[in-house]
Parts: C-alpha cells; sequence; structure tokens
C-alpha cells in the first residue's frame, strides 16, 4: 500500500506572505550590511547595492514564476530537481541550507550584540542561544500562529526604520557620506557585493512556506511583490542617511550601526535612543524566527524526497509541524555560535558563507526557470516572468558576477563551501540516488 507524503498545512494568506519576505529580510537593514561601508566606502557600498537591487528585483520576478508553478516547501530545491535531475536538487538544497542555516546564528548574534548595548552586562553569546530555544519553540507551535506572531512583528519592525529614518535625516549631512567616500576603488566596490546582498539575502525564503499559502497563484505574487518593493525603499533610506551621521569609518566594524547612530545624533543619553535600542529588536526578531521558518521547510522538503534521513520529514501529531527538522537546524545554529565565541571571529564570516549558498541557489534557480520555459513548456504558470528572456538572465548574469567577486574576496570560505558539496555529491552517487527520476 502507497503512504501518502507528509503535506503541510494551507493557512496563509497574501499579507502573511508579505510580512514573511520582509521579515526574513528586514534584519539585513539594521546590521551586517555597514561592513561593505569597511570594503568600499559609502559610494562603493552604494553602487554595489543598486547593483545588488537591480539584481533583487530581476530575480524576485523572474522566481515568482517559479514559485507558484510548483508551490513546494522545497522551494529552490523542488526547481532545480524537477528542471535539472537529481544533482540539480542537490546543488540547489544544498546552497540554500548554507544560506538559511548560516544567516541565523549570525541574527542570533546580532540579537546578543543589541542587547549587550542597551544592558553592559547582558552575555552575547548566552542571549544568542536563548534566542535559538525562544524561537524554535514558537515555529513548533503552527504555521498559522508563527505567521501571525511574523506579521505583528514586522510591521512594528518597518513602522521603527521609518522612524528611523525620520529621527537622523534633520542631521544627515552631505559632507559626511562624500567624506573618503570610495577609497578602495573600483575592487572595493566587488569586495562589498556580499554585504549588499544581505539587505535583501533570503527574501526567495517565501518559496519554502508556498505549500502552506491559501490559493497561491494570486497571494505569492502580491506578497513577493510588495515585499521587494518595501525593502528596497528601507534599505536605500537606512544606508544613505545612516552615512551622512558621522564619519563612516564609526559605524563600519560593529553589530549595531542604527541604534549607534541614533545616539550620534541624539546623544547616547537620550531617552530615544535607548528606545531605539529596544525596540530594535524587532526587526532581528522577524528574519530570525523567519528563516527558522524557513530552513525548517527545507530540511524537511528535503528529507521527503530522501536526500536527508527520512525521520526528518517527519510532522509533529498535534501542531503539524517539522519538529525534527526544526531541532536540526537548532543544533546546526547554537554550534556555529560557539564555535564562533570560542575562535573570537565576527560574524561577518557567517553572512559570506550566507551570501555565498544565496548566490550560488540564485544561479542555478535561473537556470531552472529557462530549462523549464523549454522543457515543460505546457507547465501552467499563473505568474509569468516579464520581460522574458532579460529579467531572469540579468539576475543570472548578476549573481554570477557576484559568486565570482565572493570567491576571489574570501577564499578559503569558499574551498570550505565547494570541498564539503563536493564531498556530498561524491556520497549521493556511491549510493545511486543521482538515478532517481523527478517526481514533483
Amino acid at each position: 500500500m502507497h503512504t501518502p507524503k507528509p503535506a503541510l498545512k494551507k493557512a496563509l494568506s497574501a499579507i502573511h506572505l508579505w510580512a514573511i519576505a520582509v521579515g526574513l529580510v528586514i534584519s539585513g537593514e539594521y546590521f551586517g550590511w555597514n561592513y561593505g561601508w569597511g570594503v568600499a566606502g559609502t559610494i562603493g557600498m552604494l553602487i554595489a547595492t543598486i547593483a545588488v537591487t537591480v539584481l533583487y528585483v530581476c530575480f524576485v520576478f523572474s522566481f515568482t514564476e517559479l514559485t507558484t508553478s510548483i508551490p513546494n516547501a522545497g522551494g529552490p530545491f523542488t526547481y532545480a530537481f524537477k528542471a535539472l535531475g537529481p544533482i540539480g536538487g542537490l546543488i540547489a538544497g544544498y546552497a540554500t541550507l548554507i544560506e538559511f542555516l548560516f544567516a541565523t546564528p549570525a541574527i542570533a548574534y546580532a540579537l546578543g550584540s543589541y542587547l549587550h548595548f542597551l544592558y553592559p552586562s547582558v552575555n552575547v553569546t548566552f542571549t544568542a542561544i536563548g534566542c535559538y530555544v525562544v524561537f524554535t519553540l514558537i515555529n513548533l507551535l503552527g504555521v498559522k500562529e508563527s505567521a501571525v506572531f511574523t506579521l505583528i512583528i514586522t510591521i512594528l519592525a518597518v513602522l521603527e526604520l521609518l522612524v528611523f529614518m525620520g529621527i537622523v535625516a534633520p542631521h544627515f549631512q552631505l559632507q559626511n557620506f562624500m567624506h573618503n567616500n570610495m577609497p578602495f576603488g573600483w575592487a572595493g566596490v566587488f569586495a562589498a557585493l556580499p554585504f549588499a546582498i544581505w539587505f535583501y539575502l533570503a527574501i526567495e525564503g517565501v518559496a519554502m512556506v508556498a505549500e502552506e499559502a491559501k490559493d497561491p497563484k494570486r497571494t505569492i505574487p502580491r506578497g513577493y511583490i510588495l515585499g521587494i518593493a518595501t525593502l528596497v525603499l528601507l534599505a536605500l533610506g537606512v544606508m544613505i542617511l545612516s552615512g551622512g551621521i558621522t564619519d563612516w569609518k564609526n559605524l563600519s566594524a560593529i553589530d549595531y550601526p542604527l541604534p549607534e547612530s541614533i545616539g550620534i545624533a541624539l546623544g547616547k543619553d537620550n531617552s530615544l535612543t535607548k528606545l531605539f535600542a529596544g525596540i530594535g529588536l524587532f526587526g532581528l526578531v522577524a528574519s530570525f524566527h523567519s528563516i527558522i521558518t524557513g530552513y525548517s521547510r527545507q530540511i524537511f522538503a528535503l528529507a521527503r524526497e530522501n536526500y536527508l534521513p527520512s525521520f526528518l520529514s517527519k510532522l509533529h501529531p498535534r501542531f503539524k509541524t517539522p519538529h525534527w527538522a526544526l531541532l536540526v537546524g537548532f543544533v546546526v545554529g547554537v554550534g556555529s555560535i560557539l564555535i564562533l565565541n570560542f575562535f573570537e571571529k565576527k560574524i561577518d564570516q557567517l553572512l559570506v558563507l550566507s551570501v555565498l549558498g544565496a548566490v550560488a541557489m540564485y544561479i542555478i534557480s535561473m537556470i531552472s526557470l529557462f530549462v523549464l520555459r523549454k522543457k515543460e513548456p505546457m507547465l501552467e504558470r499563473p505568474f509569468i516572468a516579464p520581460f522574458y528572456p532579460y529579467f531572469p538572465f540579468i539576475a543570472l548574469l548578476l549573481s554570477t558576477i557576484c559568486l565570482i567577486a565572493i570567491i576571489y574576496y574570501n577564499q578559503l570560505l569558499s574551498v570550505i563551501f565547494f570541498a564539503a558539496l563536493l564531498v556530498l555529491m561524491m556520497v549521493f552517487v556511491a549510493l545511486g540516488k543521482h538515478r532517481k527520476s523527478p517526481t514533483v
């Protein structure tokens, strides 16, 4: 007797998907991007951000075609599996897991740093681990409950960024922004690309809850398009206004650039500075919580197709959430934090590793789009990528340029990333799983 594959519950509307799209990403507006100033200066980082914004606009409009055509929790893994076969699915699944699993501890560490800014006695590492415990449990309770939480916290985070821009705008000075604005020339622009990507990284995680969306043909495009529009406005506004507050070098190597900016503008003892640092946790919490949702669905989907141990595809009998997948992500994240703490490494290493996975996934997703257009012309496509083939080609080209730049400036991390992928592929072929026919 055939045993049906585990299926997730449909509970998400367009507003939930918008909140997840923005929530997944919005921590990138709070920290991480400022490391780009350290390698490129303000104008260099601005050029990198504009290029990456074009990449993401083209990517999101193209990726939405895949998500609505194949609304599956596997997301990029499923598209590559259907288009390119088992090896393509393995590469996409691996890249997506690296992106999501290593973005999360970086955000957890930033949460600890924000609390440490408010209360210096608070231990950053213990706070980061505590966040993992709390938000893994929240994700266990069910996707609708989780999405309602995401919606509330995302709205608060967006409002906070708008308030931040309103507070610092009167203190913006163009001479600060333009001072020594491109100290490393065009080489700095390429070095800044991974930090510009951090502004938008993980928006594609909406694909991993597509299986849980109500009326996905309509709700997914709305969620994606409103999400990217929101993020473009916030990213450019936050970066430009912050760059005019003081000498940008003072903000280029810390994990809490926004409360520091307000502290410079209003004074660190100002009540608004402390208030902002406190509610600044909303944006970090929104992304942290949403990415946990994303990686648990990717692990679940890979296990459901026997790419990972099958027990990881089991759903909790009461909450219908992938509890084993959540636990594995928890272990990887906490382990990463402890390793980072032991070696006294900065979180920019995790950011680069996460971005490396993301860019590799963008490349294989756009290739999958082109292949599926030829391979399955009759596939129902509720949303058609506009300006095809130009949008997906631009996304593919810019993603490839970003990948080359990341490899060039981060050679050790790149060797680790690709060596691990090679080992997985060898094991995959040795087990004969590369002969599996796509069924999704």
